[in-house]
């Protein structure tokens, strides 16, 4: 089987790939293997030494590794270039803390002594998906790595460039040839993989599907698995918010990666007072939006992924619109070559449409005014999804109430927007997903938490 890589801005042919035989994937599991085991008995020195250098080659060759990132995605290359120098930084934060991390823990009982190790499971398997295709490769295997395991990715298919290019990083840097190795295969053709003895764990990043299926499988092999879905982000805008400071964020977090991104503000919840101010400032910032080449470094939006997921955009927008919702802004595919979809804007939007229930991955904002700042948190909870929310207002003693105690969620920003930072947990509950990623909470989620007790 080919796997061929289309740049989405222009629909050309960017290069074909052949995916690996059984043969083949039976060989990277075994190798993957021999390499753990030696890779087990290296100290937090040595690997931490290895990931410094890979911080300085991410940033040497930042430029290569970017323009490859927006030519099989379509992130703007600024976007691409801060992806990159992200991967850096996780890489060095886990070279500089995984000793700490994962020392032995004391615990005082009756024993003579008793403590917890730390130790790796062995091969991890990731697939990761194409909106972050380096950052989302990095922040599962930096840890994952340090901590003494091995890595295997598969990645989506519409990244394969990507992929590679990291394997071959992990070389260059230093690091044994088969410590991280790519599988190139169909996704959902990985029964066997999965069913391996060789793999310990899985670590997923992708759509609440794609989730259920592969921890389905796990499941029956007994595999760990942390997993990292798909988010329907609201942001809540109270009576007292700066209302330009809040229209600003909200609008930088819907466009962030075209509006491709797991933890994107997706639905925008204004109290009644200033719904309709918002709604104004909001449109007036998206009329402004420049589409165009994501190499352009004037070009605010480029193309969607693929112009598969620019139709599924498309569906949904126009279903919700035949179900009732209005479109105040864009709505219409333009006339262009590429995956492009414009800046849109509906409002009128009721619980049993597309806008409300699903995931909106591309930029389209979904306001849904609330009576009063209950009414808000309660539709924010209305939701099947519960990774990431915003909340707006001066009084951030009000706010911290209802991030803390209200919002269903794994993470809540206050007057700022929703990302992710190697030194705080990332995750999130219901369908999306759980286990967490990043921080010490992250690197603990492939060990084996092991109890030692001496009388």
């Amino acid at each position: 089987m080919k796997i061929v890589t289309v740049n989405p801005a222009t629909g050309k042919k960017i290069a074909t790939y052949t995916e690996h035989s059984d043969a083949e994937i039976d060989d990277i599991l075994r190798k993957n293997q021999s390499a753990f085991l030696k890779w087990r008995e290296t100290g937090y020195e040595q690997r931490s030494r290895l990931f410094r250098i890979m911080a300085a080659i991410l940033r040497e060759r930042k430029e290569d590794f970017a323009r490859t990132v927006t030519a099989e995605m379509g992130k703007l290359i600024s976007e691409s270039r801060a992806e990159v120098e992200k991967c850096a930084w996780v890489c060095e934060y886990y070279a500089d803390n995984t000793a700490l991390f994962l020392k032995p823990e004391f615990i005082s009982t009756v024993a003579t002594r008793s403590y917890i190790t730390f130790n790796p499971l062995g091969s991890i398997l990731a697939i990761m998906p194409w909106n972050f295709p380096f950052w989302q490769v990095f922040r599962f295997c930096a840890p994952a790595l340090m901590a003494g395991n091995a890595c295997l990715l598969k990645h989506a298919s519409n990244v394969p460039g990507c992929a590679l290019s990291i394997e071959t990083l992990f070389r260059q840097a230093g690091f044994p040839d088969d410590l991280f190795r790519v599988i190139l295969r169909d996704g959902k053709d990985l029964s066997k993989v999965i069913s391996s003895p060789i793999i310990k764990a899985i670590s997923v990043t992708g759509s609440s599907a794609a989730g259920r299926a592969i921890a389905s499988e796990a499941g029956r092999h007994l595999k760990k698995t942390v997993l990292e879905l798909g988010g329907n982000d609201p942001y809540l805008i109270l009576a007292d918010a700066d209302l330009d400071k809040a229209v600003e964020i909200c609008f930088l977090s819907r466009m962030i990666n075209g509006g491709q991104s797991c933890i994107a503000a997706k639905r925008f919840i204004p109290v009644r007072e200033i719904a309709s101010e918002f709604t104004e400032k909001l449109i007036l910032k998206m009329k402004k939006v420049k589409m165009g080449d994501p190499l352009d470094t004037t070009t605010e939006l480029g193309p969607l992924a693929r112009m598969d997921l620019r139709n599924e955009l498309h569906k949904q927008v126009t279903g919700s619109i035949a179900m009732g919702a209005k479109c105040l802004l864009g709505g219409i595919i333009p006339p262009i070559k590429g995956s492009y979809y414009p800046p849109t804007v509906l409002t009128a939007v009721s619980s049993d449409m597309p806008a409300y229930r699903e995931e909106l991955f591309g930029p389209v904002a979904v306001i849904i005014p609330a009576q009063d700042e209950t009414a808000a948190w309660r539709i924010a909870n209305d939701s099947t999804f519960g990774l990431g929310a915003a909340v707006f207002t001066r009084d951030v003693q009000r706010a911290e109430k209802i991030a803390a105690d209200k919002l269903e969620t794994g993470s809540c920003f206050i007057n700022t927007y929703v990302r992710s930072d190697p030194r705080l947990p990332f995750g999130g509950i219901k369908d999306s997903g759980y286990g967490r990623e990043l921080s010490h909470y992250g690197i603990k989620e492939f060990v084996n938490i092991k109890t030692i007790y001496i009388e």
